[in-house]
């Protein structure tokens, strides 16, 4: 007699005679499951698929700048111990970013574990003034890759002219091309269209994650599926490479955007700020 134990768990018993053909099969893979991350691993991770163009340490906090290019790549990452009290971190962060003509933003988080509430208590409480707030939203990367065919999406390694004229930056910089095309394995979706493209995202591939930025849509071919078309072209690449867990960042107020991820199974993990330094310190550009 044959041992077999069904997908329910159930075991039966079989005659050997009775077996024609056979195989094990694995448990279903760990990649369709929604991916567990603490917040320490997600601020890293986002970090580095948005990497600045010049950085320097402060104790645990990552100083960046880019030219001004996002406040994500010119605030400090304030990670953990900058190994000094606050207002002389402070002080340090200011002085580093006013040498460099740009104002002094920190990038801290609600709703994660660790320090973070505290510090942006602190902030608040010396007059930082909250400008930006976006929610960090996680999901499984599987189910995004089988939503759509992902026909007609280019994929390349760089940012061409075609994907820039889509972008919603117009007049991207030199500096601005390096934040984008940095990252441990960054890919550039692009659905071709009569003059501009009529889509394009931007995709970051980092050990198990995989991150999604930049998915835009010409206004006049909305609702037709072309950013769901995109992200799938780029979660299969992604999975290729061995990605198994996804993450974006959207803003609190995009309804659309927010809807479309929650529908491919994305949702928030934790939000984040941006605090810009007080008027009176002397910052600025």
């Amino acid at each position: 007699m044959l041992l077999i134990t069904r997908k329910s768990g159930e075991s039966v018993r079989i005659p050997e005679s009775a077996l024609v053909a056979g195989k094990v099969v694995p448990a279903a893979p760990a990649r369709r499951r929604g991916p567990a991350a603490s917040f320490e691993e997600l601020a890293h991770v986002a970090s580095r698929a948005w990497r600045p163009v010049e950085s320097e340490r402060l104790g645990e906090w990552e100083l960046r700048a880019a030219g001004g290019f996002t406040r994500r790549a010119n605030s400090v990452l304030a990670l953990g111990d900058p190994g000094m009290p606050l207002d002389e971190a402070l002080d340090v962060v200011r002085r580093w970013y006013g040498a460099r003509g740009l104002p002094a933003y920190v990038q801290a988080a609600t709703g994660a574990e660790g320090t973070q509430e505290l510090l942006c208590a602190e902030l608040e409480r010396r007059g930082w003034v909250r400008e930006v707030t976006a929610e960090v939203w996680v999901g499984a990367l599987a189910p995004v890759a089988d939503r759509a065919e992902g026909a007609g999406v280019v994929l390349s390694r760089a940012a061409d002219e075609a994907w820039l004229a889509r972008y919603q930056r117009k007049g991207v910089s030199e500096v601005a091309l390096k934040v984008l095309g940095g990252g441990p394995s960054v890919w550039f979706a692009t659905v071709p269209g009569a003059e501009a493209p009529a889509a394009i995202g931007r995709c970051v591939v980092d050990g198990r994650w995989a991150s999604f930025a930049a998915v835009e849509v010409d206004p006049e071919m909305r609702r037709r599926g072309l950013a769901t078309t995109v992200m799938a072209a780029l979660a299969r690449r992604a999975l290729d490479e061995g990605a198994s867990a996804a993450w974006l960042q959207v803003e609190t107020d995009n309804a659309a955007a927010r809807a479309l991820y929650a529908g491919l199974g994305f949702a928030a993990h934790h939000a984040y700020h941006h605090y810009r330094e007080p008027e009176s310190s002397g910052g600025g550009r």
